[in-house]
């Protein structure tokens, strides 16, 4: 089995994990997931050679606190606390947390994008940390009240919609993202119109929008893209572009 084959191997369950937000499959397959992706970077710089027995090799204390098996750390954590935050689900970070800290120690790989879920940030300045700090919320289930909900629903959504793109786990977040859109925006058609803008113009935009039944990036494009006005945000012509070629099927 080649190293490429080997890493899809590993990625599936991860990405599954992920998807359905399983803490107990995440940790099971989250070190395999670390120890290739660390082997192919050290391969492809020249730094390691395919091992005589074929098994990709484990990874030691010290390699573990490498900045490149963090970054891989940070990416996977950080995209299971986002799916978790999807679903109000706490206790799936808390376990996933608990468990690597008693396995690694707090410096574990991925402990630095988790920490944007757990800390107080007051002056968000990176897109993690407004993910971050959208997800603990979540994850909290502090909603804010009905007149503010839809322009926080779709700023959260914004924020998500951003970060799922730049994972190696796009499409395990953008579903359960195009899921919660759904979810948040049909709430809104049935209890929280009245706190739209111009509500004659944007409730047939928003019902048309949620005509389109695949919960996928383009139908999360094309809502963040249609109801930028109904939530009194002003988007640029760039990103509305942006928006619009990504909505298109």
């Amino acid at each position: 089995m080649t190293d490429l084959e080997e890493m899809k191997k590993r990625k599936m369950p991860l990405n599954l994990a992920i998807v359905h937000v399983d803490p107990d499959a995440f940790l099971a397959n989250f070190m395999g997931w670390l120890e290739i992706t660390a082997f192919i970077k050290a391969q492809r710089e020249g730094e390691a050679e395919i091992p005589a027995d074929g098994i990709t090799p484990k990874l030691s204390p010290e390699k573990l606190r490498t900045g490149g098996v963090h970054d891989v750390g940070n990416d996977a954590i950080f995209a299971f606390c986002m799916t978790a935050a999807l679903k109000a689900d706490k206790a799936a970070v808390d376990k996933v947390e608990a468990a690597l800290i008693e396995s690694m120690g707090k410096e574990f790989p991925g402990s630095f994008g988790l920490w944007h879920f757990r800390a107080t940030i007051d002056a968000p300045v990176t897109l993690e940390d407004f993910v971050g700090q959208a997800g603990k919320k979540l994850l909290a289930e502090d909603l804010p009240p009905p007149p503010l909900r839809a322009k926080e629903n779709w700023n959260t959504g914004l924020r998500f919609f951003e970060k799922a793109r730049k994972t190696n786990f796009v499409r395990e977040v953008m579903y359960p993202l195009a899921l919660w859109t759904r979810a948040r925006w049909t709430e809104t058609q049935e209890k929280g119109v009245a706190f739209l803008q111009h509500i004659e113009d944007n409730l047939p935009i928003l019902r048309e929008a949620l005509e389109d039944g695949r919960n996928d990036e383009p139908f999360i494009a094309n809502v963040l893209l249609k109801m930028a006005p109904g939530v009194d945000m002003e988007l640029n012509e760039e990103y509305q572009g942006y928006l619009r070629s990504l909505a298109r099927r």
